[in-house]
């Protein structure tokens, strides 16, 4: 098992559409209803919402690989100097369960200088909850997030804190 972060351009815009169809048809549908599903991919997932985030939002992409297959795919951003906010972290559930998110994790820590790093999570999303209590992140709090055409975000707002050893 070989896990690589490659970094993201504009040419992967339709990868990282394509996994977002697919893994957020994988988690959602028991914590969202399909309408909301429907109108996230849309609002976050189209080419121009995916070009305004790495150009004009900063955002790196990465996509996670294992044995020239794309698997998912993680978006972090800095907010300060060793403060980054983890924007996106999918894996195809066909693939997990097998250590893949953790060490995706890892390689992540490795490509940036994080003292702390932050993320919101639906808060009735339990699998991913638990991946981020075992790869040492904490709930700070809840935040709840209107996104618009009547939909809100119900999450928490999750903290990693200084590099240590994952277990």
């Amino acid at each position: 098992m070989q896990i690589k972060l490659i970094p993201a351009s504009e040419e992967d815009i339709s990868t990282i559409s394509d996994l977002a169809k697919v893994i957020w048809n994988q988690y959602y549908p028991e914590i969202i209803s399909q309408k909301q599903i429907d109108y996230m991919l849309e609002k976050m997932y189209n080419a121009e919402s995916l070009q305004e985030q790495l150009s004009k939002k900063g955002h790196q992409f990465y996509i996670i690989r294992n044995d020239d297959r794309n698997l998912g795919f993680i978006s972090v951003h800095r907010e300060q100097e060793n403060d980054w906010f983890i924007n996106k972290f999918y894996l195809d559930q066909r693939h997990a369960h097998k250590g893949l998110g953790t060490a995706a994790f890892k390689e992540l820590l490795k490509m940036i200088e994080a003292e702390k790093i932050s993320l919101t999570v639906n808060r009735q999303n339990f699998k991913s909850i638990n991946f981020y209590f075992k790869n040492g992140f904490k709930i700070d709090h809840v935040a709840d997030f209107d996104i618009g055409n009547g939909f809100v975000m119900n999450d928490f707002v999750m903290i990693w804190k200084e590099r240590h050893e994952l277990h």
